[in-house]
């Protein structure tokens, strides 16, 4: 479970990092930045609090409104960034992934002076100091408290796309390749959310 142990390693102001949508075939890839300001935190949120993929849906939601809630008091700060599907078809998906990391950062309240980043790659030219830790989502308060601010924000976007594209599921695939998502590919064909640069999706366009 996570915990304080990496944030305290380091001096000044910590924010966690982590990203949702590497995957999915559609919509933008998101990254959510958290500093926690204070670490009287409610203990609902610190006792459930994981990564993301670990949770339920309804559990993720029950926490990301917590966390808005703390926002509100002033405890903590959070920024979100994305790349959309064009940028991800142009940069690839890591340096997409890498962009909307340094978007979510530019977006917080608050300039951290250093990130403490899910995975094992570190951005190039990043706007601060920062550290990568495997599992990181899973050690850390602050990383996985933002996995679940990119996951949440991210399943919402997709709600959204699922209202201007009915019929592909994107409510309940978040854009994965499911099989009901590539039945739709083959009826409905590639909408402009797609991501014309994975395999899946540029195999429907060259046939």
């Amino acid at each position: 479970m996570p915990n304080w142990e990496i944030e305290d390693k380091f001096e000044g102001i910590v924010c966690g990092i982590d990203e949702a949508g590497r995957g999915p075939w559609v919509g933008p890839v998101v990254a959510g930045a958290v500093i926690f300001l204070s670490r009287d935190i409610n203990p609902e949120l610190l006792n459930g609090i994981n990564d993301s993929k670990k949770l339920s849906a309804k559990k993720r939601e029950k926490l990301y409104d917590l966390l808005l809630a703390e926002e509100r008091a002033g405890h903590i700060t959070y920024g979100i960034g994305e790349a959309s599907a064009a940028e991800i078809d142009e940069l690839n998906i890591l340096q997409a992934t890498f962009l909307a990391m340094k978007r979510a950062v530019q977006n917080l309240k608050t300039i951290p002076s250093h990130a403490l980043i899910d995975g094992n790659r570190l951005p190039a030219e990043f706007c601060c100091p920062c550290s990568c830790y495997i599992g990181g989502d899973g050690l850390s308060y602050s990383i996985a408290a933002a996995s679940i601010m990119a996951k949440v924000y991210r399943d919402n976007l997709l709600k959204t796309l699922a209202q201007k594209y009915p019929g592909y599921g994107f409510e309940k695939n978040a854009g994965y390749g499911t099989k009901d998502h590539i039945e739709a590919l083959k009826k409905y064909g590639v909408t402009p959310q797609h991501r014309k640069s994975y395999r899946p999706i540029r195999e429907i366009l060259e046939a």
